[in-house]
């Protein structure tokens, strides 16, 4: 477990820690909506006529909805997508989205959030999602816990993940933090090597059906099988960090 924190700060060159906020993705690690958001895009693509599977939306979540779509058209159609084609299907993946979507949370997502809160620590989303309905129902979710002035998401940047732009930014918001001083917790590949590339600490969660080994080879410098590991696993971890 330390072995871990030691090898971070090391490769990184910093002496220490200095940890003044945890930066959330939201879809995965929040909120229980990920199969909502692959069963969207599958049947979304069917729709257009394209071809794909429910799992392999967890491979490209964190990107923006359009990188997405570009992404699937490519493969298919060998050619780039066109922004008719862009706006036509996000516009009914969301009408998709919003009707599947039960808004549940992660189990122990709450609790961890409201943990690591109450320890004076600022909680940061950063999501790659544009889904207003899910960003509003924050504060109904985990209320105090998250300020819209502290949330990134897809509206704010013009590179989504894997690009470190959105977890730089999550830095900036945070208060001008350095990378030492945040830790990430994602639970998809791409904001996996977004934080890395960000120069963040970055913990796992893995909350979908994606193997282990993927969010390892992305980068993840621990993972684990669910927020209720990262909650029961945090004092340990906290003391680590505080040295």
């Amino acid at each position: 477990m330390e072995t871990a924190f030691k090898e971070y700060l090391t490769k990184n060159n910093y002496s220490g820690f200095d940890l003044k906020a945890i930066l959330f993705d939201m879809d995965g690690v929040l909120y229980d909506s990920m199969k909502w958001h692959a069963k969207s895009w599958n049947e979304v693509m069917t729709e257009f006529n394209l071809n794909s599977t429910p799992d392999e939306f967890y491979l490209y979540e964190g990107m923006v909805g359009h990188k997405t779509i570009n992404h699937v058209i490519n493969r298919e159609k060998g050619r780039d997508a066109t922004d008719l084609e862009k706006e036509a299907i996000y516009k009914r993946k969301t009408e998709l989205f919003n009707q599947y979507n039960n808004g549940d949370l992660i189990p122990y997502a709450y609790d961890f959030a409201k943990k690591v809160s109450d320890e004076g620590l600022t909680c940061v989303v950063v999501t790659g999602s544009g889904q207003g309905a899910l960003i509003d129902k924050l504060d109904n979710g985990f209320p105090g816990l998250f300020q819209k002035s502290l949330m990134v998401t897809a509206y704010d940047v013009k590179h989504g993940k894997p690009h470190p732009e959105p977890y730089l930014m999550g830095l900036e918001k945070a208060g001008h933090l350095k990378p030492n001083q945040a830790i990430v917790v994602e639970n998809a590949p791409r904001g996996v090597e977004a934080a890395v590339a960000a120069g963040i600490f970055t913990i796992a969660v893995n909350t979908g059906p994606l193997n282990n080994k993927i969010l390892a080879d992305a980068g993840a410098n621990i993972v684990l099988s669910s927020m209720e590991a990262l909650y029961n696993n945090w004092e340990a971890y906290y003391r680590i960090i505080k040295g």
